[in-house]
């Protein structure tokens, strides 16, 4: 069983995503440039609204870092654990995971559930005196002295703590039951066994219209010059656009509960979570000056046993615009084109496994309410 989240949401003008060179991200889709917001910029906003909306207590999420050894060091702190010795511990005890440390820090972001670093602490704490004792046994160089690779060095320093202590360590990654990891999964580029496979897919939010780029040309003046002064004391230019999207995401409820240990009602929770979250969640670029605080007008939930899954980008291959008369704007003609295409799918292909199909939509009163739609879904969910 999967969940398919379909959204269409029109943004006033705004920079809600960014390239490196500060423009609003954009891609090009059935020959006409669209504006973008990349997926990772989603899932970002997802996991920061759990924690914000408080669906989650702390204990249930997860914290992406490579600041490790500073929040394992905060735990210790009462414990009278001194920072600089935290290091040492915590780079012997991860040294058990292959996983190593450069200036204080993880070679690469870790993500980690709450309760995972709380037991990297406990180790610590509980295997003090054979952890700082561990790490200076390590040498930069071999035998026949030559420097050593970063595998060498991993694997000596690896070996330096006992078998039993290594499967501890090891065993703690992946132990947890956090929401967001089990959603968006996880790789651990030196533990390759220990990734989490994620349960949610979400992809590029799209413009359902051709995108018209702009510059916003903008001025600021000293509060403190002379009166008698003319001219700016700063100026720039800022790109925007504006922008209707098309977004979608899926959830597979039988990998989101092998994530989470197979815990029933945190999975029924997670998947009811993600769509609330995916609906109020936006992305925070420029919205100091900007304030695009506009929510979906369209919201449409998909419950498949079975099936295909179904990305309705292709209802956009032609780009809306909007036309003239009461019916003409883009916000509706892009509710008829999504609407149109999912019609026609399902002539071709068939019902495509679908249990459950929940509409909210600001243009039918029909319609469920949002509070409406997640109770009639967590009906549906086992």
């Amino acid at each position: 069983m999967f969940i398919e989240i379909h959204v269409l949401q029109n943004f006033a003008p705004s920079n809600l995503n960014r390239d490196d060179t500060g423009a609003p991200k954009d891609c090009t889709f059935g020959g006409y440039r669209r504006a973008r917001i990349s997926s990772q910029c989603l899932k970002r906003a997802i996991r920061s609204h759990f924690a914000e909306a408080k669906l989650f207590a702390p204990a249930q999420l997860a914290t992406r870092t490579k600041r490790i050894v500073d929040e394992v060091a905060k735990r210790l702190e009462k414990k009278g654990r001194k920072p600089d010795e935290v290091q040492t511990a915590l780079g012997a005890l991860l040294a058990g995971a292959r996983i190593g440390l450069k200036e204080g820090k993880t070679e690469y972001l870790l993500y980690l559930g709450e309760d995972e670093i709380g037991k990297l602490a406990a180790l610590c704490d509980k295997h003090w005196d054979e952890l700082t004792g561990a790490a200076p046994k390590a040498s930069a160089k071999a035998e026949d002295g030559k420097k050593k690779t970063a595998k060498e060095t991993k694997k000596e320093a690896k070996d330096s703590l006992s078998p039993e202590l290594q499967k501890a360590v090891v065993d703690v990654l992946g132990s947890g039951k956090a929401v967001d990891l089990a959603l968006f999964g996880r790789m651990l580029a030196d533990m390759p066994e220990k990734n989490v496979d994620a349960a949610c897919q979400v992809a590029h939010a799209i413009s359902t219209n051709e995108v018209a780029m702009e510059m916003d040309f903008y001025t600021a003046v000293d509060d403190l010059r002379p009166g008698d002064t003319q001219g700016a004391d700063m100026m720039g230019m800022v790109e925007f656009n504006s922008s209707c999207f098309y977004r979608y995401a899926k959830v597979d409820l039988g990998m989101l509960a092998k994530n989470l240990q197979g815990d029933k009602k945190l999975t029924a929770d997670a998947a009811v979570a993600l769509v609330k979250s995916s609906v109020a969640a936006v992305p925070t670029g420029k919205q100091n000056s900007m304030a695009a605080h506009n929510p979906p007008f369209y919201v449409r939930v998909l419950v498949r046993e079975g099936g295909e899954a179904w990305n309705l980008a292709n209802a956009f291959i032609k780009p809306v615009r909007p036309g003239k008369g009461p019916d003409g704007d883009m916000a509706q003609l892009s509710v008829g084109a999504l609407d149109g295409h999912l019609a026609a799918l399902r002539r071709m292909y068939g019902g495509g496994g679908v249990v459950s199909d929940l509409t909210a939509s600001l243009y039918d009163d029909k319609s469920l309410s949002m509070p409406a739609l997640v109770a009639e879904l967590e009906k549906t969910l086992p």
